[in-house]
């Protein structure tokens, strides 16, 4: 096998699966060049793993952001400041001098 080695991992059906689907998505051929891009990524040191999940907002934050959203796009309650001063006025309702 020219200096090759098998990797064998052990996962679920499902796993597999659907990562293989989401390899393919992003463009992979197959779900064991992902990791092997991944393996030679990380033996040269050229790659950084950080695991974050993902924010999923309740449906009552969901409606809220939505309105923000619109009301952005459509300038209302969006106010500026042409300084500091007049920043916290707005913020705080009252004027600093």
């Amino acid at each position: 096998m020219d200096g090759r080695t098998i990797l064998q991992i052990p996962l679920s059906s499902t796993l597999k699966s659907t990562a293989t689907q989401v390899a393919e998505d992003m463009g992979f051929s197959s779900l064991q060049e992902v990791v092997r891009v991944l393996l030679t990524k990380l033996a040269s040191k050229q790659i950084t793993i950080s695991i974050q999940e993902t924010v999923k907002l309740s449906p009552k934050a969901e409606k809220r952001y939505q309105r923000m959203t619109h009301a952005f796009k459509k300038k209302t309650r969006v106010f500026s400041a042409g300084s500091v001063d007049a920043l916290m006025e707005q913020l705080h309702g009252h004027s600093l001098s």
